[in-house]
C-alpha cells in the first residue's frame, strides 16, 4: 500500500512538473537523453552481468538489472530526477539476484537529485549510484 501510495505520488508529481511546461524529459541540459549508462560495479559472483540503463530522447527507460529487466521513466527538472519503474520483466532469478535488483529499484527511486561530470553520471538519494556512460 505505501508503495502504491509512493507511486502515485511520483506520478503526481510528474504530471505537475509537465503542466508548468517542463516535459519530463527535456527538462534540463546535460541529462544523457538517448544514452546507455552502466553501473559503476562489479559484476556478482557467477555472472558477467552489470545493470544498466539504457534511457530515451523523452526519459523512457529499458533497465537491465542483475537479473530482472523492465522499463521505466525518467523526469528531469534541473539537477532534480524522479525515476518512476515500470513494469519488470518475469524472469528466473536466485533470491539473491532478486534482492539485489529490488534493492537497485528502490535506490534508483528514491533518488532525488543527479549530477553529470565528465562520462559519470550520479543519481543521489539515501545512497549514491554512479553509472559511466557508454560512449563507445
Amino acid at each position: 500500500m505505501i508503495v502504491a501510495y509512493f507511486r502515485m505520488t511520483l506520478a503526481g508529481m510528474i504530471l505537475l512538473a509537465a503542466s508548468f511546461g517542463l516535459s519530463p524529459a527535456l527538462a534540463a541540459d546535460g541529462f544523457p537523453f538517448g544514452l546507455e549508462m552502466t553501473l559503476d560495479a562489479a559484476p556478482q559472483p557467477g555472472s558477467k552481468r552489470i545493470p544498466n540503463l539504457e534511457i530515451g530522447d523523452r526519459g523512457e527507460v529499458r533497465l537491465e538489472l542483475w537479473c530482472k529487466g523492465g522499463a521505466g521513466q525518467f523526469s528531469v527538472a534541473g539537477n532534480t530526477v524522479i525515476f518512476v519503474p515500470g513494469v519488470m520483466d518475469n524472469r528466473v532469478c536466485s533470491p539473491a539476484q532478486v534482492q539485489m535488483d529490488d534493492a537497485l529499484l528502490a535506490e534508483l527511486t528514491e533518488a532525488t537529485t543527479w549530477a553529470r561530470k565528465g562520462d559519470y553520471v550520479t543519481f543521489t538519494g539515501r545512497t549514491n549510484l554512479r553509472f559511466h556512460l557508454n560512449t563507445n
